[in-house]
């Protein structure tokens, strides 16, 4: 099949849909399909063996998706399947562009509209967020959604919101994130104790709570990886709360950089508003990282074994979430450090497979 996959980023971007997409591609790749990526990142150096072709951000939204839908157009015309990783920065270029013959399938592992909704300061949560949301927002998303064939849900935790709030979903199926099996390894409790957040510096991210928290930790450091537009008000943050000496921002890490920020660090900590699948967190605990991760998730009870998943949404109840971990921190170490239960990126890959084969005989 001649499959072409639609996203928002691609390494060296940092985020969920970037190492999926990236993984997921090398795997279709492997079983001998046609790959090809189309993405707003802006690819340097590419060494992949599939086609990336990288668009243009310059020129506000409706010139970002004209030209989004361009290449939609010049490489999906002709594809059999054009998978999309964003209903609104990849989903209206895709109805731009007007393809008849490819099935088009939507990838649900985040909100676009909930997530600009906290990029304006909300603080609700997904699930809350939804059950305030006003018709006319719901008959927008619902207007989006009804240009695919199919939406695949990475979390059965955001399958049921939607089934909740839109009447006319089309067809649906959950396929999980993976969670790769590796040599997992005992980490013992260092001093000063090391955070590690490792992630797109966005509001949802609800980052300057577990700064404040950390002010109340003084024999505890924090390490940033990342990038994103709150990168200077975090800085800004840390100067204010007289923390900056403990907390090092060290930018976007990936491939054996990141490994060795999981096994240099004791902690990883993931207090987000929500998140709906977060990779990194299966990717620390693969490793046998400890993980602390909001309750507002939607990785299923085997994919959340070995974590600690506690209420994170203020300062108050991570500062509590922290204190447990660093006092029980030999027993959750060797709970993380378990050998899991492994789903591995082949098993996602062949799911995709057979679903795109039910969808184009």
């Amino acid at each position: 099949m001649k499959i072409v996959v639609a996203t928002g980023i691609y390494p060296p971007d940092i985020g969920g849909p970037a190492t999926y997409v990236k993984a997921l591609a090398q795997e279709l790749i492997d079983l001998k399909h046609e790959v090809i990526v189309i993405t707003y990142s802006h690819i340097a150096d590419q060494t992949d063996p599939w086609l990336v072709v990288g668009i243009s951000k310059s020129g506000g939204s409706l010139f970002r998706w004209w030209r989004y839908s361009r290449a939609l157009k010049k490489y999906g015309e002709d594809a059999d399947i054009v998978y999309a990783f964003s209903s609104v920065s990849c989903g209206i270029p895709l109805k731009m562009a007007g393809l008849q013959k490819p099935k088009k399938i939507l990838r649900l592992g985040g909100d676009f509209l909930w997530e600009r909704y906290t990029d304006r300061g909300g603080k609700l949560g997904l699930r809350e967020w939804y059950g305030k949301i006003c018709n006319l927002r719901l008959m927008t998303c619902d207007w989006l959604l009804q240009h695919f064939d199919h939406i695949v849900f990475s979390s059965a935790f955001q399958r049921d919101i939607y089934l909740d709030h839109y009447n006319n979903l089309p067809a649906y199926s959950v396929i999980e994130n993976a969670l790769a099996g590796a040599a997992t390894i005992l980490h013992e409790k260092h001093n000063p104790f090391r955070i590690l957040f490792l992630g797109r510096l966005v509001r949802f991210k609800n980052l300057p709570p577990l700064f404040e928290a950390l002010k109340n930790l003084p024999h505890t450091t924090l390490t940033i990886a990342g990038s994103g537009p709150k990168l200077s008000s975090l800085q800004a943050l840390a100067k204010t709360l007289n923390i900056a000496d403990r907390i090092a921002f060290v930018g976007n890490r990936e491939g054996k950089d990141k490994q060795k920020l999981f096994y240099d660090h004791d902690l990883l900590v993931l207090p987000s508003l929500t998140e709906i699948s977060p990779n990194v967190a299966l990717e620390a605990r693969a490793v046998g990282m400890p993980v602390l991760l909001t309750e507002e998730t939607g990785l299923s009870l085997v994919l959340q074994k070995g974590m600690v998943v506690r209420a994170l949404k203020d300062a108050g109840q991570i500062l509590v979430a922290l204190k447990e971990v660093q006092k029980n921190y030999g027993e959750i170490a060797a709970a993380s450090a378990q050998p899991n239960a492994v789903r591995s990126w082949c098993i996602v890959a062949q799911e995709h497979e057979n679903l795109f084969k039910r969808l184009v005989p």
